[in-house]
This record gives C-alpha cells, structure tokens and sequence, in this order.
C-alpha cells in the first residue's frame, strides 16, 4: 500500500502494522507479523465484513485483469499500491492469457519488495519496483519500468483498494489525472476505495487505521467522491458499484456481515 507522507526505507518496521500486511493477513497469507494481525482483529471488531470485504476485493482485481486481458487485448499493467503477493496475482492472469503479457508492480513497503522480487526472480516480463505510488514520474521513469512497458501502447493502470491509504493533501484524483496524461488512447484504470454513506464509520475507521499504522493513511471516503476519480474517462459497464457485483462470475462469493462500508469503484478507459 501507498503512504505520501512517509519517506521511502529499506528497513522493515515490524512493530508498527501496515495496511498491506493486514490485508494479506485477512487473505489468509502468511507475510505478515503479531502487530498486524492484532490490528486487524481489532478493525473486525469495528466493522466485522472487513474480512469477507478483502476477500471480495481480491477476487474483483482477478476478474478486472481476466476481462482486460481476454477482451480487451491488455498486455501491459502498472499496479500502484500492489501489496504483498498473494495466490493468483496479477502477472499469472494476465500471463496465463498471453505469457508475453508485462506486469510492473509498484509499492513503497520494503517487504513487499523483498517478497516480491523473490517471488519473479525468474519472470523476466515482470518486475516490482519501491515507490511512492503518488509518484507518476518516478514510477513511469523508472528503468524496469521503462524496460517492459511501451508508452506507444495501452497499459492497464490499477488503483485496487489504494486511495483509502492515501490523504486529501497528496490529491487522489490529481494521481489518476497525471498517470492518464502519460498512458495512450484506449489505456484502462481499475480504481476503488473503501467508502461508506455513514459518516461516524468514516471517523472511526479513519482514525483507528491511522493510529494504528503510525499516520501510514489516508481515509474513508464517500462514494462520490471516488466518483471524481472518474474525471475524464470512459467508465465501463456495469459503472461503480461495490466490487462484488462488478461483472461477479457467480453469486458464490464470501458475504458482508455488515454493510458500515464496502469497497466501491470500477474500470474505465482513456478515450
């Protein structure tokens, strides 16, 4: 995940949580530490579908890049934000269409980074990169990435599940802007958020993970205000929705027990 206000490091703080390790945590991964498994208990007892809401927003970012690679004809994704790896990660899908298909995930998490970069030793198309994720230029200037993606062509830029660790000060929607004035015509953008209509939700989650995670966030925001995320492009069918039911291959999916908040967006091309 992306924080703005903290520099980049090397050094893996295993006593404060991060936003990335709790959610491996609720995928059922093992790359995380006693800290984050205890916050991310204590977020449950806040808002108890915060489990089944990972889970549901893992398996959206599956069927976003399946539907941009098989329909589309998408071979190049930039993942902002792509959190530590998991089963059935971007690059498998994706190459799983096409093994030519190039991945570059981009995160500002040394652990990430370390896992990462292990985990695609010997995947020449892809590669993970540490940055800001707020950092157009950086990421898109970057060598490994200037090695596998071509400018000429379209790029699948993905936001999944980011913008809530991101504060108003670092402009979520400016970050969107700026990567889709880089990216050519028919470029694709998969973006969404944690949002919730009741405001004390927003508070209380928002201060929580903020507290939790040394300042490391942004916040709950309300659904049009991703919507603003949107500014200028061509949104897809079936439009921003609560990621469950964005395309859903089946009605059989882990349930909310709660709806306080819900993962909100959707995908949308550059004209």
């Amino acid at each position: 995940m992306n924080q703005s206000r903290e520099p980049l490091t090397s050094k893996i703080d295993v006593t404060v949580p991060t936003a990335a390790r709790m959610y491996d945590y609720y995928l059922g991964g093992k790359n995380n530490y006693a800290v984050d498994r205890e916050a991310a208990e204590k977020l449950l007892e806040v808002v108890p579908s915060t489990q089944a809401l990972a889970l549901n927003n893992r398996r959206f970012l599956q069927r976003v890049v399946r539907v941009l690679a098989q329909e589309y004809g998408i071979r190049q994704f930039i993942d902002h934000g792509s959190g530590l790896p998991t089963q059935e990660n971007v690059h498998q899908i994706a190459q799983r269409v096409d093994p030519e298909a190039r991945v570059v995930y981009v995160d500002n998490d040394p652990i990430v980074l370390a896992h990462g970069r292990a985990l695609l030793a010997e995947n020449e198309n892809t590669t993970v990169i540490q940055a800001d994720m707020c950092d157009t230029d950086g990421i898109m200037d970057h060598p490994d990435t200037v090695r596998l993606i071509d400018y000429d062509r379209p790029v699948a830029a993905l936001f999944n599940s980011v913008f809530h660790c991101v504060p108003d000060s670092a402009d979520p929607a400016g970050v969107v802007k700026r990567v889709a004035d880089r990216l050519a015509p028919g470029s694709f953008f998969v973006i969404c958020q944690l949002v919730s209509e009741d405001a004390e939700t927003r508070r209380s989650v928002t201060e929580f993970m903020d507290r939790s995670t040394g300042g490391n966030w942004g916040r709950v925001r309300e659904p049009q205000e991703v919507e603003r995320f949107f500014e200028g492009l061509e949104i897809l069918e079936p439009g921003l929705v609560e990621v469950s039911t964005w395309r859903p291959d089946s009605d059989v999916g882990p349930k909310q027990r709660t709806w306080e908040w819900q993962e909100f967006g959707g995908v949308a091309r550059k004209p």
